[in-house]
């Protein structure tokens, strides 16, 4: 995912294949590729342009996106939600706190 995050364009599974290759300094097979992207594509994370050959994947969403998606899951699925953001909140930097007022004076503003 994160050579297509980090991607300006849709990539071929062998543009992956190659990126993947470089940051890890070793040979992978292009159907292990394309095998991860077909699952990708099931979960919903990866779409494909398949009208062109070799087909083009993307990213359906940014990594901030995905990342914040994770993060409603957790809460979801947390017994004890106001424990869980507690823990969270507790384990933010000064500024990282700073930024999470300003964002929920934000939010409240837009409510009213």
């Amino acid at each position: 995912m994160d050579v297509l995050w980090d991607a300006d364009d849709a990539l071929t599974a062998y543009d992956i294949k190659d990126a993947i290759e470089a940051q890890r300094g070793r040979e992978m097979a292009a159907t292990t590729v394309l095998t991860v992207l077909s699952r990708l594509e099931k979960k919903g994370l990866v779409s494909s342009d398949k009208s062109m050959r070799p087909h083009r994947y993307h990213a359906v969403a940014t990594r901030a996106e995905h990342q914040a998606e994770l993060m409603h899951e957790v809460l979801g699925g947390a017994g004890d939600r106001t424990a869980v953001l507690a823990r969270f909140v507790g384990g933010v930097s000064e500024e990282e706190a700073a930024y999470l007022r300003r964002l929920l004076g934000r939010a409240s503003v837009g409510s009213d």
